[in-house]
């Protein structure tokens, strides 16, 4: 008979019973811990003449486990269709750049950010690199938590003259996205824009340069030499 299934956990009960796990821990008597011990994944030892401890137990471990494998096939996926579009827009003649890091000013603030797919033209002129900002999701929830972050998209756009979410096909609908970003679907050999994004009149600024210089853009294929501008 097969093994039963791990309870399926939030992050913040993930995260609890990582740091259980860490090292014996003291009770919280919170709502959280209550949810592990009811569902046998954490259990309080009691010491003599000492306070109680909490003991992750064998189910823990396997839930532990369990979680661990999802992050990794989540962050394979996201990877490798992170690679579909690096590749497409080498593909087109743009210079490719996968988690680059950059800093954008949003208003009087900065923010740091890692976008998953940077990319501009292949050109010596400055104002026809229209550098692109494509961001992966492969989750509906990390989608739906990047989309609440508007300060995030604000940096993002403040990057890029088109700034688009790329996802498989069905993990969102277009009304979901806002209306001022692109989005490109995913699917079984293809990526599909389904809606243009909006164009900003951005131009890369010294900070972009110098990222770009001590990382070195992607290497593919050699596209084809009439998508290459001088």
């Amino acid at each position: 008979m097969a093994a039963p299934e791990s309870p399926r956990l939030s992050r913040h009960h993930q995260r609890r019973l990582r740091a259980y796990y860490r090292s014996a821990g003291w009770p919280c008597h919170d709502a959280i811990e209550i949810d592990l011990l009811a569902a046998g994944l954490i259990a309080r030892e009691a010491h003599a003449g000492a306070a109680d401890t909490i003991r992750v137990t064998e189910a823990g471990i396997a839930a532990i486990a369990q979680a661990l494998n999802g992050n990794r096939r989540a962050r394979d996926a996201h990877e490798a269709l992170a690679l579909r579009v690096a590749e497409k827009l080498c593909g087109e003649g743009r210079l490719v750049f996968r988690s680059l890091r950059l800093r954008a000013q949003c208003g009087d603030a900065w923010r740091n950010c890692l976008p998953d797919v940077y990319s501009i033209r292949n050109t010596t002129a400055l104002r026809q690199a229209r550098p692109m900002i494509h961001e992966v999701k492969v989750s509906r929830a990390d989608l739906l938590a990047d989309i609440a972050d508007a300060g995030k998209r604000t940096a993002y756009q403040a990057l890029s003259c088109e700034f688009y979410y790329v996802m498989p096909a069905g993990l969102a609908a277009l009304s979901e996205i806002p209306f001022d970003c692109g989005v490109m679907y995913a699917e079984d050999a293809r990526l599909v824009v389904a809606r243009p994004a909006e164009h900003r009149p951005v131009m890369p600024g010294f900070g972009e340069w110098m990222a770009i210089a001590r990382r070195g853009a992607e290497r593919f294929d050699p596209p084809d030499s009439q998508l290459l501008l001088e």
